[in-house]
């Protein structure tokens, strides 16, 4: 009886010991979670997948909160209408972050954060110009233009007044194109907190009460867990080639590629890397807002190249063809947004770069074919050798090594030097080298 009742107790002690262990595990198991991704980019579909992806993800892991540490000069509307209708039908938090200092919240980026649960900006950083621009194929009139603009400001003010923020200066932002700093847009009640770092907004933020599809959500900031979340290689690629100064090199890259492969069948690395460069460049363009006439213009600017070949114009068309293509790379994208836009820094060197590459080509290709030919029957006239035999009628002539049969106009004795006048199936004619007299 003594033995069972210390046993007991030994198991009672060993529990005692356990208990904290087991309160340490159990609160690191209750430690909030929450995880981020960073969008330092144009908001252009790829991007969009990204945070949308990045929400679904965040709700099936059970985390606590996505947060979003922005930096944009703006984008796409439909990529940003995608982002602001998963943001407003989130299962969790999602809080858009405006970091580091020196970073925009610009065009797009102004609707992205007023969509979010909870909006917050670093020192240093602005938010707005959300003025709508004319997209895709000509310019938008003045009665179209108006109506994009009261569609994006009616818009943005429901938005707006479902987050309790400042509607009228988002109304602002889109008909004036107002942008303020971090702190006017804290004391405008455009956005909930201004923070220095993430932990400093990770304390701001704890107990703040937000509506999450209509329900209340306490966020919970102590001790939490912070997940960085980053972009997979495959939306890396895509976000990458969207960039309009990317999208246009790879175009040029493309037309450049299969244009040498044309100049010069058989080479076949040119050809490949034109067409994959080609095709990558009309998978950006679906998402840009491309100017069909800019494309036109710069393949009508290849077709002069090569018809500069094939026809002696003294490089009228080659002009053409560079005119063709500086005018079509300027109507290339058509918005007045300059994160829409190839910037002139990229398209002036690379520009430069690929007409000298043409004219380049233009002037091996014409030297080819202005060159004394060196092989077969061409190539023979104007060899000379050694008469073998006597020569008139017939006769043998030994040039380049072999033995022909010969004729000419004049009799050439044996052993005389000659020269081929012109190749006649499988017969020469020749004449003789004359000496220089008194060399």
């Amino acid at each position: 009886m003594t033995r069972n009742k210390i046993s007991v107790l030994g198991v009672m002690f060993a529990l005692l010991l356990l208990v904290p262990i087991f309160n340490q595990l159990l609160a690191e198991q209750k430690r909030p979670v929450f995880d981020t991704i960073t969008v330092h980019a144009t908001i252009t579909p790829p991007v969009a997948e990204y945070i949308i992806q990045s929400i679904d993800e965040s709700t099936k892991a059970g985390s606590d909160g996505l947060i979003i540490l922005l930096d944009t000069p703006g984008g796409l509307d439909l990529a940003m209408r995608d982002i602001a209708k998963a943001i407003l039908n989130a299962s969790i938090p999602v809080i858009v972050y405006v970091y580091p200092s020196g970073a925009r919240a610009a065009s797009a980026g102004v609707i992205i954060t007023i969509a979010a649960h909870v909006a917050a900006m670093a020192p240093g950083t602005n938010i707005g110009a959300a003025h709508p621009v004319g997209l895709g194929i000509g310019t938008a009139d003045k009665t179209m233009m108006k109506k994009v603009e009261n569609d994006a400001v009616a818009y943005v003010r429901g938005i707006a007044e479902k987050r309790g923020r400042n509607a009228d200066w988002v109304e602002k932002s889109v008909r004036k194109s107002e942008s303020v700093t971090a702190e006017e847009a804290l004391k405008l009640k455009v956005i909930d907190f201004v923070a220095p770092d993430l932990n400093s907004l990770l304390k701001q933020m704890d107990g703040k009460e937000v509506s999450v599809l209509s329900k209340k959500w306490i966020i919970r900031t102590t001790d939490a867990v912070v997940n960085e979340k980053k972009m997979s290689v495959r939306l890396r690629v895509l976000s990458a080639i969207s960039d309009p100064n990317i999208a246009y090199i790879l175009l040029l890259v493309g037309l450049a590629g299969l244009y040498f492969e044309l100049a010069h069948p058989g080479v076949i690395l040119p050809g490949v890397i034109g067409g994959i460069s080609l095709i990558m460049a009309f998978f950006a363009m679906q998402t840009l807002p491309v100017n069909y006439a800019g494309i036109l213009l710069i393949l009508f600017g290849i077709i002069l190249f090569i018809a500069e070949i094939k026809v002696v114009s003294h490089g009228l068309l080659t002009v053409g063809g560079i005119i063709s293509l500086v005018l079509g790379s300027l109507l290339l994208f058509e918005s007045p947004d300059p994160a829409l836009r190839v910037s002139w820094i990229v398209m002036t060197p690379v520009l430069a770069a690929i007409c000298l590459f043409f004219a380049g080509v233009i002037t091996l290709v014409l030297k080819a074919q202005m060159r004394r030919r060196r092989t077969g029957k061409e190539g023979m006239a104007g060899e000379e050798g050694k008469a073998v035999t006597d020569i008139h009628e017939t006769g043998t002539a030994l040039v380049s090594g072999e033995y022909w049969k010969a004729s000419s106009d004049k009799r050439i004795e044996k052993d005389r030097a000659v020269r081929v006048v012109q190749v006649e199936g499988l017969k020469i004619k020749v004449e003789e080298i004359e000496k220089k007299q008194g060399g």
